[in-house]
């Protein structure tokens, strides 16, 4: 598909990103999503000053903004005209620039920082976690719907996600041949290994690893499940990736996490990145790793204050064929011409 602006547009956009700073704003919001706050950490530039370039570089389209709570954060997409157009100026910037390396650097430290924070969170909660996810919809009716969501298998290998205490590996324990489950807290994979062996789940194997960059090879597993991972993450989409990445063709992906929610001490009290996620940004995100959106389902929490209650969401995607890909690839081209 080509991109089409007209002249005053074009004018405009090309003007917002012909600035020092908007420029390393682009170069970072192509990275990842970041809020304000993140930018004036990395930038060491005021709030308000900030606010006025991503104001402008939001007005071209050449960046969009969503809300979540209080925060705004924002990212430059390519699946709009204006993301790929920043994408395109962004490709003759020389990525060894003394500056944007610079940027880079303190964009990973502030990322390093916040996945520390959660993982302290979880060493410090290991053995109460179970706990602390029923806070929202009633256990068994999100573990009810992830039974369904999933399928029944048989799957040669699942792998669970952030696996925590290990309870989908137990859930899930009829449906596969072997699992693994990844998380990055000693404390939690010590808990869920006590667990596994408790019920004599001998197929079912924890590890510690990354879920940014997973130790399994490409189209090596069936199944992958991330149940409530991506509230932790300050970037959720190479996660995506990396578990499109993993998945054989017609594997399936299954996202468990909350709906989109105000209730902001979560952020402190619970070391949540992310107050849930609308249906359809992570509809896209399956899109943007190659994932067909086959399914996605929300429970409403039944609490009398809704203001203090969570929904959960469930999505469901798909890797497709070789032949169904070939077929789209086939699609796309034609439409493009």
């Amino acid at each position: 598909m080509s991109i089409t602006f007209t002249s005053r547009e074009l004018v405009a956009a090309l003007k917002a990103a012909a600035e020092p700073t908007r420029l390393r704003v682009l170069r970072l919001l192509a990275d990842g999503e970041l809020n304000v706050k993140d930018l004036t950490h990395i930038l060491g530039q005021s709030q308000p000053r900030l606010s006025r370039h991503l104001k402008l570089l939001t007005e071209t389209g050449l960046v969009e903004r969503f809300r979540e709570g209080s925060w705004v954060y924002f990212h430059v997409s390519d699946r709009s005209h204006g993301g790929r157009l920043a994408r395109l100026v962004l490709e003759m910037l020389d990525d060894g620039d003394a500056v944007v390396l610079r940027d880079r650097d303190r964009s990973s430290v502030l990322k390093r920082q916040r996945e520390a924070a959660a993982l302290r969170y979880f060493e410090a909660h290991a053995a109460d976690w179970d706990r602390i996810r029923a806070l929202h919809v009633p256990e068994a009716a999100v573990e009810a719907a992830i039974g369904e969501m999933i399928g029944q298998g048989p799957f040669q290998l699942l792998v669970d996600l952030g696996t925590g205490t290990g309870r989908m590996l137990e859930l899930l324990s009829d449906r596969y041949e072997q699992a693994i489950g990844l998380d990055m807290s000693h404390a939690m994979l010590n808990y869920a290994r006590s667990k596994l062996d408790r019920a004599g789940l001998e197929r079912a194997q924890v590890r510690h690893g990354d879920i940014y960059n997973i130790a399994l090879p490409d189209s090596s597993a069936d199944a992958v499940i991330m149940h409530q991972v991506l509230h932790f993450l300050s970037d959720p989409l190479p996660a995506i990736h990396e578990a499109a990445r993993v998945l054989a063709p017609g594997g399936r992906l299954l996202i468990v996490d909350f709906a989109p929610h105000e209730i902001e001490g979560l952020r402190e009290s619970h070391a949540h990145e992310r107050l849930g996620f609308p249906a359809e940004q992570v509809g896209e995100w399956l899109a943007a790793a190659g994932l067909d959106a086959r399914a996605t389902r929300t429970l409403e929490a039944p609490g009398p204050r809704p203001a203090e209650a969570l929904g959960v969401s469930l999505w469901l995607g798909v890797r497709p064929s070789e032949t169904a890909a070939r077929a789209n690839r086939t699609r796309k081209l034609e439409e493009a011409r």
